[in-house]
């Protein structure tokens, strides 16, 4: 975790109140093209990525389980799980994660460049759609033709569970 110098000063402090704030998904193909996800709701996926080098942290993996406990993902959903590295894959395993996952029905890999970046395990075909945490979802980012739709871990699990672009329990809104 990084935070300040303990004698840092600050020119001027903003507080922002993002309580209010709706769960968002991109639409199109660049990570700064967002909507609320009730807005993108009912879009059928074929894929859920959670996780890859940049957003793999436990905290994603927990919330993404949390959502996931006792439940089963989608039949036409394939569900894949990249913990960030070594550590967290190992942290994964010792906290449970890795059976609540593998129980819902989604395959957890190793720590590696993979469906994220159209490489392996994972990638998408003509037409098909992911619901990712990953950072980028420019065209071809995951294989030629698919269409890739950033968000949330806790998102993303809901909508691997319900087949579709959805909210997860955990937004009360």
């Amino acid at each position: 975790m990084f935070g300040p110098d303990p004698d840092a000063v600050y020119e001027d402090l903003i507080d922002h109140d993002v309580s209010q704030l709706e769960p968002l998904v991109t639409f199109g193909f660049k990570p700064d093209h967002v909507k609320p996800v009730k807005e993108m709701a009912n879009i059928k996926i074929d894929q859920v990525y959670i996780g890859s080098c940049t957003n793999g942290r436990i905290e994603d993996l927990r919330v993404a389980a949390q959502v996931l406990k006792g439940k089963r993902i989608h039949d036409s959903v394939r569900g894949i799980v990249a913990p960030a590295t070594p550590k967290i894959f190992r942290q994964a395993l010792d906290e449970g994660l890795i059976n609540t996952f593998m129980d819902a029905g989604f395959c957890f890999t190793n720590p590696t460049c993979g469906a994220c970046l159209g490489m392996s395990t994972g990638v998408l075909a003509e037409g098909e759609v992911c619901a990712a945490t990953t950072n980028r979802n420019f065209p071809g980012r995951m294989g030629k033709g698919g269409m890739v739709h950033l968000m949330s871990p806790a998102t993303a699990a809901a909508s691997a569970i319900a087949g579709y672009i959805t909210n997860s329990e955990l937004f009360k809104h």
